[in-house]
């Protein structure tokens, strides 16, 4: 099967290098006696065919580093360069280009459209590019993740873990240089979350894609290779080679 970094079709606007990071990220909602700081002086690196959990409580700012690295949200100040390229500099329509094109989103809600099929929702982003999908691609895909026979489904007659499952080969289904997750397990249960955690670290380990994930969930960033802690909009601890013992450990020693 072809990798997912095969066949990448650049902008000449947006060249792209499968690596991110953050430079000196702040973020603020609001202003006045409303502001919220969000992302306080974040910096981080994420290695191309890796797999990061990110943590922390609520309102450690995991989600808004997140959105700002997928191009979903934009810092304040501060940097997100995919490869070289700085987000801060491209126009909406250009961050355009680089989320369809070199990025994938997997939510929470699944966020797939209820009045298409999965097979439908699944090329939607070529679809919306303008891209031809790759049959191939597409049905090897979905068989991976499991969801091949359900593809003339709509998501109202899927189960939340083949819904899930559905929003992961739209993610992955243009080959992205980065796949991003927030709280992708959170409205599954234990066996579907499972299912879907497999097929992530699959996606790292057969064809060197690189993941990160926010997650409030242990055993979930033990699938990661390593877990970044936030707490209060900054990066206060890594942990390598994570075990769901280990991620606890380091989330007490946080509270003491």
């Amino acid at each position: 099967m072809t990798t997912l970094t095969d066949d990448i079709k650049d902008s000449p606007s947006v060249p792209i290098r499968p690596a991110a990071r953050m430079v000196a990220g702040v973020k603020v909602f609001g202003k006045g006696e409303t502001e919220v700081l969000a992302l306080n002086g974040v910096d981080a690196q994420f290695a191309a065919g890796q797999f990061t959990a990110v943590m922390g409580p609520s309102g450690s700012g995991k989600s808004t580093m997140l959105h700002c690295l997928a191009g979903l949200d934009r810092l304040t100040s501060g940097q997100v360069l995919i490869g070289d390229i700085d987000l801060q500099s491209l126009s909406d329509k250009e961050m355009t280009i680089m989320r369809r094109e070199h990025i994938g989103f997997v939510f929470q809600a699944f966020n797939l459209v209820p009045t298409l099929t999965a097979g439908e929702n699944i090329v939607l982003p070529l679809t919306l590019g303008g891209r031809k999908p790759d049959r191939e691609w597409v049905e090897g895909l979905a068989r991976a993740l499991g969801v091949e026979h359900r593809l003339a489904h709509r998501p109202s007659e899927l189960s939340g873990g083949q819904q899930q499952r559905v929003s992961m080969v739209r993610a992955l289904v243009t080959r992205p240089d980065l796949l991003f997750a927030d709280e992708p397990t959170g409205n599954l249960d234990s066996k579907a979350a499972n299912e879907l955690l497999v097929q992530i670290r699959g996606a790292v380990d057969d064809y060197n894609q690189s993941v990160v994930m926010v997650t409030h969930d242990a055993r979930a960033a033990s699938f990661a290779d390593r877990v970044l802690f936030l707490v209060d909009g900054s990066v206060v601890r890594e942990l390598n080679y994570p075990t769901t013992d280990s991620i606890l450990d380091a989330i007490r020693e946080l509270e003491e």
